[in-house]
């Protein structure tokens, strides 16, 4: 008998096969998509990073703007691989700096995002990331703020798109070009 290797499997998974739904999280008929298994796998997590950077290969990006919070988890793993800076957005109160704020519409509500003042220069092309495209509201507030501070939001890339909820109609309404992974129906 011949002496030769054996054939390898080809993994044939995708990033969705590597995100686990939970049902009625935080609310009941809720279908919580859970990224943290996607994250806790290296296979899994470098294909979401490199399936988010494919999207915008040879594209000029000065800064990756996360928002909160899996929204850093890949938005610096993004920016680490593209050799620029990352930005954070976060809920209201949680930057020490001086910050600029912008309010949005929740479900039940209202939220306000913020960014440091000096966190883009005017000109600079950035691109914003986060897990999941819903309603698109968070994004939305990212976009306006990068652009008060006169940057270019080049793309809005996502790990996850719920297309019922119109997110996708929203941002490319306001112009940008959206880039999602997956997308799962439902809420």
């Amino acid at each position: 008998m011949e002496n030769r290797p054996e054939k390898r499997r080809r993994d044939t998974r995708t990033v969705r096969d590597y995100i686990r739904t939970i049902v009625d999280f935080p609310h009941e008929g809720i279908l919580f998509r859970d990224v943290t298994t996607l994250f806790a796998d290296a296979r899994g997590f470098r294909m979401a990073v490199d399936q988010l950077l494919a999207a915008y290969a040879g594209e000029a990006i000065d800064k990756v703007v996360g928002l909160e919070a899996r929204g850093f988890i890949l938005g610096g793993a993004v920016a680490h691989q593209l050799s620029v800076g990352f930005v954070p957005i976060r809920k209201k109160g949680k930057l020490p700096g001086a910050v600029i704020s912008q309010a949005y519409a929740l479900e039940y509500g209202e939220a306000v995002m913020e960014i440091h003042d000096d966190a883009l220069r005017p000109g600079e092309r950035v691109l914003i990331v986060d897990d999941l495209l819903a309603t698109g509201g968070t994004a939305a507030a990212g976009i306006s703020l990068c652009e008060r501070l006169g940057a270019e939001v080049v793309g809005c890339a996502f790990v996850i798109e719920l297309p019922e909820l119109g997110g996708r109609a929203l941002l490319e309404g306001l112009g940008h070009e959206v880039h999602a992974l997956t997308s799962f129906e439902g809420a």
